[in-house]
């Protein structure tokens, strides 16, 4: 599965956190990430991790186009919670895109640990079939 990990500046600690606890799940998956954030969670776990740029210099939109493509399987996505946090526009455009391609996301602990049980259990196996990264549908071309 292709999975994207996402964190607000606020959240990077509790995220590098989720990985370290989910680490051996995790580690199944191929794992892009916002630079800073990947960094982050690859020093905390040893998880090997693609890096994109960070979210403010082109990251965000680097993940649109992916969940456009639907190339992405799964989307961590921790957000600031706290009301004065800065709204971004390309962060609900993330989350539009991950809507219109039926990309399962989390934006909280909460449902990450769900999402991260279900990939365990091949409950999102299905992804499998409409990511055309994926190798199901590489193996299928050949």
């Amino acid at each position: 599965m292709e999975i994207a990990i996402i964190a607000d500046d606020k959240k990077k600690e509790l995220m590098a956190q989720f990985c370290i606890a989910y680490c051996g799940i995790l580690s199944r998956h191929h794992l892009s990430a916002t630079q800073i954030t990947g960094k982050y969670v690859a020093e905390a776990t040893g998880l090997d991790i693609e890096l994109m740029m960070s979210g403010s210099t082109g990251g965000a939109e680097q993940f649109i186009s992916r969940v456009s493509l639907n190339e992405i399987d799964v989307l961590f996505f921790f957000r600031d919670t706290e009301p004065d946090a800065e709204f971004h526009v390309l962060d609900n455009e993330l989350l539009r895109m991950c809507d219109m391609q039926n990309v399962p996301v989390a934006t909280n602990i909460a449902t990450a640990e769900v999402l991260v049980m279900a990939l365990d259990s091949g409950a999102l196996d299905w992804r499998e079939i409409v990511n055309p990264r994926s190798a199901y549908n590489r193996n299928k071309k050949n």
